[in-house]
């Protein structure tokens, strides 16, 4: 391999090569312009000039320290924007005043001013000839094609951009650059942007038109077939307010990536993509809190149950950026887990994966992997999830959210791990299905546990509400239904939810296990909440097709077990602040104390499942309160 000092050197040659190359070209356009110059005047008034070497050398001289001094020679011009020809004229426009001021200066036959003027502006035209040949050569085909061959280019598409700063600017250049080679060009019709100082200015040479407010009139009155939002660091309101005026035009709607968030990774940034619901979120790029101390899960064993799933594999995927001991992913989906392994088995990772196939409500299976690699951080993501599923079958949500839940956690407790967290979910608040209330029963459980005797594990739980493209997330269904066709099922149109980019939200459980102190209970703040309806709709538009038109929408009903609109906290849960802005502490009156008969009613309803003559969410709705009202009268 070469070394630094070789590849340094060879790419000194490379552009001294490139520049002398330049430099010649440019020696022969300059004495080719003169010469024409000359001839003009010679045949006009055929008078006698001073025209020598020594003149040709000057003129030389001048004029190509002129286009060195201005950076004509620091430019990659088959990269370069049509308006960087600016630079050349200012160098032409240098060289054609020292030139005429030094000649009637020293020479006591001074060259004509028109000679001096006319000779220039056929170096300022051949100069930047050579520079944009190619794109000179391409506009002289297809005239060429037209003309000849009746051929004609495709229309180019008419896109307006709305943002003008440096992703729009950049978004502006790339597409009339780099993205006319194929089946499209574009013609960029202008620049939307709120920042009213910008209104009238010029960028990339095409103008800002006016505000998000002007969308319509614009797409409108210019025809606009493309509208790309290039706006990074955009707020969901803002961002949504834009897609409802965006989605009142003709245009279809696409986004730029925010190209600087791919840089960590191995991704290659798109030039646009279609809109995501996560885009309506207007989340921003998810990263590590200075306030928090990482140390808490940096070099530890750590096991991630359910890693298969959506939350666990995304656990295991930013757990690892964190130099995990050893990385335990415990699961009872067979390919689920080998996928998981085979995407994260890098050859800096490999030897830190532990793969366990095994089912977290059989004690042996789990208590073996615990005594093995004695796991130090637990994140117990393993759990069943979908409402009206568990609705059919109650008796599996106590079998594997409850009994899985106590296996896991017992186990933490017996080999004195130092984290315990549980994902837990906004359905846990005054639940109304099964499911939600079999977590909280385990929430419950997290402030049982934390309360045994020689409890040595910080147990906590962390709430939060539904993450986007997760597996009971409506996003995939969605997207099924509009890919045949439709209908798109929507059981209310008042139903909504609080959504999560799944990144973000295991980006948070990461920092509420490193706040954790023990017996606590952590929420997620969620932000804006979204109508259902209004995501498919959004959701169909962006595919260019118009919702209850293109693609029907049907209303259906509630399910089982669901609510019109889901809660983060109770009223007596009250809402502090951490070190984390986007993570908060609910703290009530049945937070902390020691549930005296939990066990007892867990215990039960384990030995003996659930009564089939009677309600199943009634049951475990009677066990949280009984357990609730005990630890309030011992408390009293």
């Amino acid at each position: 391999m070469m070394d630094v000092g070789s590849l340094q050197k060879a790419a000194l040659n490379s552009r001294t090569k490139m520049t002398g190359t330049w430099v010649l070209i440019d020696a022969i356009t300059i004495l080719a312009a003169y010469g024409l110059g000359f001839s003009a005047r010679a045949l006009a008034a055929s008078p006698e000039f001073p025209y020598d070497l020594r003149f040709n050398v000057f003129v030389l001289a001048v004029t190509l320290f002129s286009l060195y001094v201005m950076g004509v020679y620091h430019r990659l011009w088959e990269r370069t924007s049509g308006h960087d020809v600016v630079v050349i004229v200012k160098a032409i426009a240098l060289a054609t005043l020292l030139i005429a001021s030094f000649d009637y200066l020293i020479s006591a036959n001074p060259l004509p001013l028109g000679v001096t003027l006319l000779a220039n502006l056929l170096v300022l035209t051949g100069i930047v000839a050579t520079r944009y040949r190619s794109r000179l050569a391409s506009g002289f085909s297809w005239r060429w094609n037209a003309i000849w061959k009746r051929e004609f280019p495709k229309p180019a598409v008419r896109v307006l951009i709305f943002g003008a700063g440096e992703a729009g600017q950049a978004t502006a250049w790339r597409l009339r650059h780099r993205h006319g080679n194929g089946d499209h060009c574009y013609h960029i019709v202008g620049f939307i942007d709120d920042d009213r100082a910008k209104h009238g200015m010029y960028v990339e040479g095409c103008q800002v038109l006016g505000s998000r407010h002007d969308i319509l009139n614009v797409a409108e009155e210019h025809n606009v077939e493309l509208i790309i939002v290039a706006v990074h660091n955009i707020k969901g309101p803002d961002f949504r307010e834009v897609m409802e005026i965006c989605e009142r035009t003709k245009a279809r709607i696409k986004v730029v990536p925010n190209v600087f968030a791919l840089l960590d990774g191995n991704q290659r940034a798109p030039l646009l993509r279609d809109v995501q619901p996560e885009d309506l979120l207007g989340r921003q790029t998810v990263g590590w809190h200075e306030g928090v101390d990482v140390s808490a899960v940096s070099q530890k064993v750590v096991l991630v149950t359910g890693a298969a799933g959506s939350i666990g594999s995304e656990l295991c995927r930013q757990i690892l950026k964190y130099d995990p001991v050893k990385l335990i992913l415990l699961e009872n989906n067979e390919s689920g887990l080998h996928d998981l392994v085979t995407e994260l088995a890098t050859a800096e990772n490999r030897h830190k994966l532990v793969p366990v196939l095994a089912d977290i409500t059989y004690r042996p299976a789990v208590k073996r992997a615990f005594d093995k690699h004695k796991p130090q951080v637990i994140f117990h993501a393993a759990a069943y999830k979908h409402v009206p599923m568990l609705e059919h079958y109650p008796e599996e949500s106590i079998r594997v959210n409850i009994g899985g839940t106590r296996q896991v956690a017992e186990l933490a407790l017996e080999y004195g791990a130092e984290r315990f967290v549980l994902i837990s979910t906004d359905k846990a608040v005054n639940p109304s299905s099964v499911m939600g209330a079999s977590k909280r029963v385990c929430e419950l459980m997290m402030h049982a546990l934390s309360e045994q005797a020689g409890n040595r594990t910080l147990f906590t739980s962390v709430r939060f509400g539904n993450v986007l493209n997760s597996r009971g997330s409506v996003v995939p269904t969605f997207n099924r239904q509009i890919d045949a066709g439709g209908p798109v099922t929507v059981t209310d149109k008042h139903m909504s939810r609080y959504f999560m980019t799944i990144p973000e939200a295991v980006n948070l459980v990461i920092h509420a296990a490193c706040l954790t102190e023990g017996d606590d209970l952590f929420m997620l703040q969620m932000g804006d909440e979204v109508r259902i309806v209004d995501l498919a709709e959004r959701m169909i538009r962006m595919r260019g097709l118009r919702p209850y038109i293109d693609i029907p929408i049907e209303f259906t009903g509630t399910r089982p077990g669901e609510k019109l609109h889901e809660e983060l906290h109770t009223d007596t849960e009250a809402t502090i602040s951490t070190a984390h802005p986007d993570i908060v502490e609910l703290i009530s009156h049945q937070n902390g104390f020691r549930l005296g008969k939990f066990f007892f009613w867990v215990d039960a309803l384990l030995r003996n499942g659930l009564d089939r003559n009677a309600d199943a969410l009634g049951q475990l709705l009677a066990i949280i309160e009984a357990c609730q009202q005990y630890d309030v009268a011992r408390v009293a």
